[in-house]
């Protein structure tokens, strides 16, 4: 009975060299949390502060009209405080990654020595054979040194430094996104049934970004969608028994 492992034959080093791939295409999902993180935390606060927003200003009894216009003028507030506040955060990240980076480019020029062996305990305390770890640190300091105390003693890479600006405008975009939602039901909705409309298609809203929010991370989307709509009931009712309490005493 032949065997029913595979046979590989040894290549020859041409067959090799074409086999080998030309660059690495695995694509891991650590290089999408920058806009992952904006573009989330931008349309959930999107749908929710301006559902919110809606839903306490209609339980205060106020006219169709008005209410539209709160949950507008809301959006485009929150649009920009979310920009802004972006932007500020990730700066603040992004100057912190300078500074430190500044720092470790004087330490290589003034205390290589002492630099090569930093970094050669790195790699020892991760495992690799000190008399090996040294020869990886020489050889990686003599190609870029920088980077590799920025990745492996820092932990600052490509695929996690900060982009303000790219930051400030995904929040800002994903929020006036999310904000749409319950504005075109707010205005599309019977004035007496508004409120109870806004309420089920935000919640809906909310639980269809945050099962999309975890495909792309790779997280459970049922977890996901659970979450959101918890915390976004929860949200939703205190708005809108505030705006009723004080509709009534106003």
């Amino acid at each position: 009975m032949a065997s029913l492992i595979p046979r590989f034959e040894p290549m020859t080093m041409q067959e090799t060299s074409r086999s080998r791939p030309t660059r690495h295409g695995e694509d891991h999902r650590i290089t999408r949390t920058g806009w992952l993180r904006a573009a989330v935390l931008g349309a959930n606060d999107g749908i929710l502060s301006t559902a919110s927003l809606i839903l306490g200003v209609a339980a205060a009894s106020s006219t169709p009209g008005a209410i539209f216009i709160a949950g507008v003028s809301g959006t485009v507030a929150g649009a920009m405080a979310m920009a802004a506040g972006e932007y500020v955060s990730v700066s603040s990240q992004s100057d912190t990654e300078k500074a430190d980076l500044a720092r470790e480019r004087r330490e290589l020029f003034d205390n290589a020595d002492q630099e090569l062996d930093e970094l050669a305990r790195i790699y020892a305390a991760r495992g690799v054979d000190l008399d090996l770890a040294r020869q990886v640190a020489r050889q990686l300091m003599a190609r870029d040194g920088l980077t590799a105390h920025a990745r492996d003693e820092l932990g600052i890479s490509e695929s996690t430094d900060a982009h303000p600006v790219q930051a400030a405008l995904t929040s800002a975009c994903a929020f006036s996104i999310g904000a749409a939602m319950p504005l075109i039901i707010a205005y599309a909705a019977p004035a007496d049934s508004l409120a109870p409309f806004v309420s089920a298609a935000s919640l809906a809203f909310l639980a269809l970004l945050g099962a999309v929010g975890a495909w792309i991370g790779g997280a459970s989307m049922t977890r996901g969608a659970l979450r959101v709509i918890f915390w976004g009931a929860i949200a939703m009712a205190l708005t809108s028994g505030i705006g009723k309490f004080f509709g009534s005493i106003v």
